[in-house]
């Protein structure tokens, strides 16, 4: 009951911050939305290869780029933009998945009804369904997201999926986007045969100072702000500067930014307030302590283990991630210090609304 009170609290101060605006929604939002896409020169050649790729009906593409540099947008974007109702489009987002629950995965995404459960009768399954699909005309478009979860087996199962042709036309197509180290799977020497049916690859790099500007004003504009600009080209640059460019941390940033200058009443945003807000976000726009743990789990990892093996070392390593639960901790708790701003400041103004209503009713 308090969990729910307390998410329609933080939603009346959402929607407060969008009125106070002039924003028709939140233009920040996290989750991908083909509406709110930019295009920069790398998006936009990568979202140029796909668009050919989708053209020639064969061979693999491949998207790579660092976290959050918008690859599932692309995909969405992509997705959205198709006007071929001959293309039946279905999108995996990819873990650590063996070549048979790949199989399985493909076929629950296309909805399509199994005849047994071995991987014979899966694939069985699902080239009945193709054949199907190129009778009526039609063909499949698998875009695999995180691709670089596949283990080598499974990305070669989706090569294999691609044998799958009729009057010599593939019946299906594959599109893959991952983060870098996919580029490194697919430079292995045993993926020859995977590399010789990639038709166009492109890298996404994250957004430079100029980039920055464009992207921010892009999205203000599509969420409805109308009024003079909310950030000086210094207040760009040291956007730029604490977020590295990327745009998934630039919504997260700029979000929390417009959140803040909502309840400080802040008409554009100085030095102080970035550098505030920048402070509170430390550990949110580094993410040091995901990135070290990540980094301790790889599996089969030489460096690893020579590590662990090391005991002196092994005890640094465990200073570090310490450290770094302590500065996330403190940062949580000032987090959760200005949220009771936030929710104080929100009761005022609502009782300030009320004393209005009140003394209008007695003029009246």
């Amino acid at each position: 009951m308090m969990k729910c009170a307390l998410l329609l609290i933080l939603q009346k101060i959402f929607n407060m911050y969008e009125s106070y605006y002039g924003f028709i929604e939140r233009p920040f939002q996290l989750s991908p939305d083909p509406r709110f896409f930019f295009a920069t020169k790398h998006h936009q050649r990568a979202l140029s290869y796909l668009q050919y790729g989708l053209d020639q009906g064969e061979g693999f593409i491949v998207i790579t780029g660092p976290i959050g540099t918008g690859k599932t947008t692309i995909a969405r974007n992509l997705l959205s933009s198709i006007g071929d109702e001959n293309i039946v489009a279905a999108q995996l987002v990819t873990t650590k998945l063996s070549p048979s629950e790949l199989l399985e995965l493909v076929a629950a995404e296309f909805k399509i009804p199994l005849k047994g459960t071995s991987k014979a009768d899966v694939l069985g399954s699902i080239e009945s369904f193709l054949i199907v699909l190129h009778k009526q005309g039609k063909r499949a478009l698998l875009l695999v997201d995180e691709a670089q979860n596949l283990p080598i087996e499974t990305i070669e199962e989706l090569r294999m999926l691609s044998n799958f042709q009729l009057d010599d036309k593939p019946l299906i197509q594959s599109f893959l986007l991952g983060q870098e180290e996919l580029k490194d799977i697919i430079q292995a020497p045993n993926m020859e045969q995977f590399r010789q049916r990639i038709i166009a690859s492109a890298h996404l790099q994250p957004l430079n100072v100029e980039e920055v500007k464009n992207y921010i004003n892009h999205r203000l504009q599509q969420a409805g702000y109308e009024k003079v600009s909310l950030f000086t080209d210094t207040a760009i640059e040291t956007i730029h500067e604490k977020t590295l460019g990327v745009p998934r941390k630039i919504n997260i940033f700029v979000d929390r930014l417009l959140l803040f200058g909502f309840l400080e009443e802040l008409s554009h945003f100085t030095m102080d307030a970035i550098n505030e807000v920048a402070e509170e976000m430390s550990a949110e726009l580094t993410g040091s302590l995901s990135s070290k743990i990540l980094e301790n789990n790889q599996p089969n990892c030489p460096v690893t283990q020579q590590k662990l093996n090391n005991s002196s070392e092994n005890i640094e390593n465990i200073k570090d991630v310490l450290r770094d639960v302590e500065d996330i901790l403190e940062s949580q708790i000032k987090q959760k210090i200005k949220m009771v701003r936030y929710v104080d400041k929100l009761l005022k103004q609502k009782n300030r609304e009320y004393a209005q209503e009140q003394l209008e009713d007695k003029t009246k």
